[in-house]
């Protein structure tokens, strides 16, 4: 049914680039929109990272994660960055006083007790990130296996609560807190920005996933690779996106996110892309991305 509705569009001629890419995104539309995405045989734990900033980092973690549970899958989102975007983005309050990933990984609190529910998204939860975050850094250094610290709090909640999705969203440094989201990670998840720069991080990025590998958390790998602020006008960017697929042809995804106002929008109200205009080709691009991703782990079950 939905393929017959997608063709039933008529094309748009060659002299009309704006209605083509409305007849497009009105198809994938159609095809991707109330779609229920298969479930994981386990739990898959993706920490979403890179250390260049603002490469779309926490844009893609809270809007995968949306898209996700839109779809019908139990979700987890852990903000392990002291700026709380994620927690911004997914309308969940981080002021100090708010209990957060900070007690679970400092004083050992429980993580049961604080994750919190995303109101805008059901299937969706949070564990939010306070301004103490930044203290955590300096406060680890003297800790008990300080480095597997979020890895334990994890397995004990997921033990009692049935999840299909946990995103890591880590800050942009290699500090003890991306360690530690390293060593609760199964999967690494890696939003690359269409740029000449983000090549260069991504060399050095690789070089530590393998020495926390080597040292740390041998199951770790490099699972997804997903192209963020995609402008299909410029040369540059097809040119980094090919070289991404020529050297990761298993790790890319299909889809590839495009420069939108919409995703940039968003947060400023509290909400993901998703809730904020589903119909935007931000919201379409990150809704196919998370189909990519689902299909691909229950593929490999």
């Amino acid at each position: 049914m939905r393929t017959e509705l997608a063709a039933s569009i008529p094309d748009a001629g060659a002299d009309t680039p704006l209605a083509q890419t409305l007849a497009a995104d009105t198809r994938r539309r159609i095809n991707l929109s109330g779609r229920m995405l298969p479930k994981p045989p386990t739990t898959r734990v993706l920490t979403v990272a890179n250390q260049k900033g603002g490469v779309g980092k926490t844009t893609t973690a809270v809007n995968v994660a949306a898209a996700l549970a839109q779809s019908g899958l139990s979700v987890l989102v852990v903000d392990l960055d002291p700026q709380g975007n994620a927690s911004t983005a997914l309308g969940v309050d981080h002021h100090a006083e708010v209990p957060s990933v900070y007690d679970a990984l400092v004083d050992g609190r429980a993580l049961a007790e604080v994750v919190v529910e995303c109101a805008n998204v059901p299937n969706l939860r949070v564990v939010p990130a306070t301004i103490d975050l930044a203290g955590a850094e300096i406060e680890l250094v003297s800790m008990v296996a300080r480095e597997t610290r979020l890895d334990r709090a994890l397995q004990t909640y997921l033990a009692n609560h049935e999840t299909d999705y946990v995103l890591i969203d880590c800050p942009p440094s290699l500090g003890l807190l991306t360690i530690n989201a390293f060593v609760a990670g199964k999967e690494v998840f890696i939003p690359i920005q269409c740029e000449y720069y983000a090549l260069e991080g991504l060399s050095q990025l690789l070089k530590n996933i393998e020495l926390i590998r080597s040292h740390l958390n041998p199951t770790l790998h490099v699972s997804t690779i997903l192209l963020t602020m995609y402008d299909g006008r410029t040369r540059l960017s097809s040119q980094v996106a090919d070289e991404v697929r020529t050297h990761f042809p298993e790790q890319v995804l299909r889809t590839s996110v495009p420069r939108s106002v919409r995703v940039s929008e968003a947060p400023s109200f509290g909400e993901t892309v998703m809730t904020y205009d589903a119909a935007s080709s931000g919201a379409l691009a990150y809704l196919e991305a998370a189909s990519e991703l689902a299909q691909r782990g229950a593929e490999s079950s």
